[in-house]
């Protein structure tokens, strides 16, 4: 006897036949839309419980399971249906001397697509298939709308970005990036757990913009009668806590920036972000580096990944290297603060780097590292030294205040955390937020806002401390080996659907 193969599938009817059956088993008095089914077994636990069952054989234990119909064969007196349900699939042999005619005659009215749920034994048929075949089986949800005609035929991204309810459906793969996703997570969180840190909720409607450079999404909030902003960052709420005495915290968490979307930029995502009281930018290297390693050994047998055909080794000490010293090599000159703003800018244009007349020396150099460098930074490599006016919320090196400790880790080409030695000092502090109230009044829209709270806070003494960032959306994309933040994004902001 033959079963489903992939290349079996039937072609779903057209909405208007569903919707006519759907009618037809409601003036017959029957359940479109059952109201429970008690699940006994999923998938998984029977492959696992049956594997050495041989071929031919029936079990003696009965099973309840559900799931939603990928495929349907029926050869007359015998017919197969696959069911998917959270773990895998299975076939229901079903047979019309076991369901009696009636039950069996209900099987046409079926489509793929459709909820169902059987009570069988556990079988293995004469070519090896794992089967229940069923004694009971009831439509537990009519579906109305066809899955795409091909079993693995939802290929258009625009579509399964907006419909990704329907493609965790027919692409098995997508469901295995985020529960892959889910994992990782998991991960990060048992990791700074294990490191003694306690999680902590943050508002995400702020006041004030502040934590990192970014244009805001704006709201109003009508009882206050004030404007208020979705966070761009919890830093500075954290940093509070650590103001009052809590000495190592994190969030896993979202924040939103109303800026431009590509391959690794959505406008909704989600960080982990980390202070620590006593420690520094070289205490926030190796947790960001254990970090990383832990969500690794989530969802790798070792260290060593391949994102996008580059085998990349994250296992081992990351090396630490100088902003300045890596802009130097590639342009094969010094590129530091010797220079003049005029030299500075001349090596822009040779570089073709744009930047613009209000810029400092530390903006110029920062531009030229990211042009020069960053792209080829394939293996991890911690960035530290950056410039002080591109860093508003670190402490000044002190052997050199123009630089700050602050590093940025890279993996192929992209920034993945960010990281400093806190800035606890309130007179710098405000100094540098009044910095930035200048350059939002000269037409900056990403520049941060003045926090008087903030400098309060700090005015009664924060301890000194290491925070960082860490971008989860895209360690999920590295992990996963996915190009687009969309793919690990169960539901990313997509423009306007048009007809």
């Amino acid at each position: 006897m033959d079963e489903v193969t992939d290349q079996e599938i039937i072609e779903d009817d057209p909405v208007k036949v569903r919707l006519n059956k759907r009618a037809a088993l409601l003036d017959a008095g029957e359940e479109a839309y059952a109201r429970t089914w008690d699940v006994t077994a999923h998938v998984d636990e029977l492959e696992s419980r049956y594997e050495s069952l041989e071929d031919g054989v029936t079990g003696e234990d009965t099973y309840r399971v559900a799931g939603r119909i990928m495929a349907i064969r029926n050869q007359g007196k015998v017919c197969f249906i696959v069911i998917r349900d959270a773990t895998g699939d299975i076939q229901l042999f079903c047979r019309i001397n076991v369901l009696g005619e009636d039950a069996y005659a209900r099987i046409a009215d079926l489509d793929i697509g459709d909820w169902v749920g059987a009570d069988g034994a556990i079988m293995r048929t004469r070519r090896g298939q794992l089967s229940l075949a069923p004694t009971e089986l009831k439509l537990l949800t009519k579906s109305i709308r066809p899955l795409p005609e091909k079993f693995h035929g939802l290929t258009d991204k625009e579509m399964r970005y907006r419909q990704r309810y329907v493609d965790l459906v027919v692409n098995p793969e997508v469901r295995a990036t985020f529960e892959a996703r889910f994992a990782i997570i998991s991960a990060v969180r048992r990791y700074m757990e294990d490191q003694g840190f306690i999680e902590v909720e943050t508002p995400m409607l702020h006041p004030i913009p502040g934590g990192a450079a970014a244009r805001p999404f704006v709201t109003h909030h009508n009882t206050l009668d004030r404007d208020l902003y979705l966070r761009i960052a919890p830093e500075l709420n954290l940093k509070r806590l650590l103001v009052g005495g809590f000495e190592r915290v994190f969030e896993l968490n979202r924040s939103f920036r109303n800026e431009g979307m590509d391959l690794f930029h959505n406008p909704e995502f989600t960080t982990m972000e980390a202070y620590q009281a006593y420690t520094d930018l070289h205490g926030m290297m190796d947790l960001t580096q254990g970090v990383f390693q832990a969500a690794c050994q989530a969802t790798h047998e070792d260290y060593t990944i391949t994102y996008q055909e580059q085998s990349i080794d994250l296992g081992g000490s990351w090396p630490r290297r100088e902003l300045i010293d890596l802009a130097s090599e590639a342009a094969g000159e010094a590129v530091d603060f010797s220079r003049s703003l005029e030299e500075l800018r001349a090596l822009c244009d040779v570089h073709h780097v744009p930047f613009e007349d209000a810029w400092g020396k530390g903006k110029l150099i920062t531009e030229l590292f990211e042009a020069l460098v960053g792209d080829h930074l394939v293996q991890p490599t911690f960035v530290i030294g950056y410039p002080y006016e591109t860093s508003p919320l670190a402490k000044r090196r002190k052997d050199a205040p123009e630089i700050t400790d602050r590093f940025e880790l890279y993996i192929c080409g992209k920034e993945y955390a960010n990281a400093f030695s806190e800035l606890n000092d309130p007179v710098d502090q405000k100094e540098r937020f009044m910095a930035q109230v200048a350059a939002k009044q000269a037409g900056d829209e990403e520049a941060m806002g003045y926090d008087e709270d903030y400098i309060r806070a700090l005015e009664y003494g924060m301890p000194p401390a290491g925070g960082v960032g860490i971008g989860i959306d895209r360690m999920v994309m590295l992990l996963t080996d996915s190009a687009s933040i969309r793919d690990v994004l169960l539901f990313p902001q997509m423009r306007e659907e048009r007809d």
